[in-house]
């Protein structure tokens, strides 16, 4: 395996980053200094482009789902489904294809091809389209995305991998507002357009240019990237035909599952990861039912409540990029894992919704330093040949867990209600308060000591890890080559 496994080289990122400040400009200098190189920065902005498309799209699909049929729940629940399916059945595949083709072309592709898709949306009239629109959507995005992240260390330096994904988890997640007010927006736009009776070929509606903005988008940010330069991928059992090598993508494949079954860190972070996710979903199924039945509160309590937890992962990000470098990384994980635990075990503690609102804030900056400390450290840790397997695992692990805590903590909070109703009549005596303790409390409880509990065994083997690597003078990477 003479390609594989070796740490990023400096020099890839340096022949388009501007590290001369008395050649940069000002403006690239304040660039360096915040996103690491002006590359980067290029790739985020691609990422923020696309990620306020994606919102906009998102929402726009659920509504024409649930208006091309008679049972709306039925049709967004299918359209889920196709959103989630690729992951279950591609996502390994899809890490292997990052790690074998030029990936700056590989993402122009993926763009290009989620614009052409997006831009059919509007005149697809049956819920079978729909479905099948939406999983060659994913299917790009599932493509995309490790390609993405494979990419990030090849544009930044080793110190600013930390901002990198802080930058990055912004773009992705800190652009909803965003997206969601530039849908709500269209609908006066739409009524407008429509009462100018120019168009009659199609029905100018608020879905269909939120589909179209959506779709321009995704050109934008193939534009972007494609004045993106990353290190060409060369391997030497490349077939002379052109033809694609099942052979060895499998073998890439198992190659990728091997190093993250041998890897004591990889491993460490991913499972973390998964279990932290695992226990912290709770609160999505169950969190306006804890919030009507124990806080008193309706749907706005718990959009208050989602609202502390944007704001608290906000700061967290912000705060890991600017002093995550002071304190090691495995650090970082382990408290921001064990920190979330410990915010969602008080807040189901809670009786009202104020203070629970300021815990909810300190949950999402925990778990936002941990998600994002733990993405730094698997680009530390895996090298530029297997990080696009890497992360298609990841990613792969993620939407699982989502799955299964959409499924389970409904079921384990009706069985855990009908515990507590038959042996405590639903409430405790603690120290004479008089606490209840319905299924919803004890369900997020439960949550609760998974993510404590996943948080500790992660990071003490992330430490372990370490450890071990720094004793025997090997970065974790090249140990994995050799193997």
């Amino acid at each position: 395996m003479t390609d594989a496994v070796s740490p990023p080289e400096p020099g890839a990122l340096r022949a388009g980053g501007p590290l001369d400040p008395l050649e940069a400009s000002p403006a690239d200098i304040r660039t360096w200094r915040i996103f690491g190189s002006s590359l980067y920065f290029r790739l985020w902005l691609a990422q923020v482009v696309s990620s306020i498309g994606d919102w906009i799209g998102l929402v726009a699909i659920l509504s024409i789902a649930a208006g091309i049929s008679d049972r709306p729940e039925a049709a967004i629940s299918l359209v889920m489904v196709a959103r989630m399916l690729p992951g279950f059945l591609l996502a390994p595949v899809g890490g292997v294809v990052a790690d074998r083709l030029d990936r700056r072309r590989l993402m122009v592709f993926c763009d290009l091809g989620r614009a052409a898709t997006v831009a059919s949306l509007p005149f697809i009239t049956t819920l079978p389209m729909l479905f099948v629109a939406s999983f060659v959507l994913e299917v790009f995005s599932l493509l995309w995305t490790p390609a993405k992240d494979a990419s990030i260390p090849n544009l930044v330096p080793a110190d600013r991998l930390v901002a990198a994904n802080s930058l990055g988890m912004v773009a992705g997640f800190g652009t909803f507002p965003i997206g969601a007010a530039l849908f709500a927006s269209l609908a006066a736009v739409a009524d407008r357009l429509d009462a100018t009776g120019w168009f009659t070929v199609v029905q100018i509606n608020q879905e269909f240019l939120a589909l179209w903005l959506d779709s321009l988008t995704f050109v934008t940010s193939a534009v972007l990237i494609m004045t993106l330069s990353l290190p060409r991928k060369r391997r030497a059992s490349a077939p002379a035909s052109g033809r694609i090598d099942w052979a060895g993508s499998f073998r890439d494949l198992r190659e990728g599952m091997r190093f993250i079954a041998s890897q004591q860190l990889v491993r460490a972070v991913m499972l973390g990861l998964g279990a932290g996710l695992l226990g912290g979903a709770a609160v999505i199924p169950l969190g306006p039912v804890y919030v009507e039945q124990v806080l008193g509160g309706g749907s706005a309590g718990f959009g208050l409540l989602m609202t502390g937890m944007g704001v608290g992962a906000a700061v967290g990000v912000i705060t890991l990029s600017t002093v995550g470098r002071l304190f090691p990384r495995e650090f970082a994980f382990l408290v921001g894992l064990v920190g979330s635990g410990l915010c969602i075990l008080v807040v189901a503690s809670m009786n009202a919704l104020g203070p629970a609102v300021a815990v909810v804030g300190l949950f999402g900056l925990s778990a936002g330093s941990g998600y994002v400390a733990g993405f730094t450290l698997l680009h530390e840790n895996v090298s530029d040949a297997m990080r696009g397997r890497a992360f298609a695992a990841l990613y792969t692990l993620i939407r699982l867990t989502i799955v299964v805590s959409l499924t389970i903590w409904p079921l384990a909070s009706g069985f855990l209600d009908g515990l507590s109703r038959r042996w405590v009549d639903r409430e405790v005596d603690i120290f004479g308060v008089v606490v209840a303790v319905p299924g919803v409390r004890l369900a997020i409880w439960l949550g609760a000591v998974i993510v404590i509990v996943a948080g500790v065994l992660a990071g003490l083997d992330v430490r372990r890890a370490r450890r071990a690597a720094e004793a025997l003078g090997r970065h974790p990477a090249n140990d994995a080559a050799a193997s």
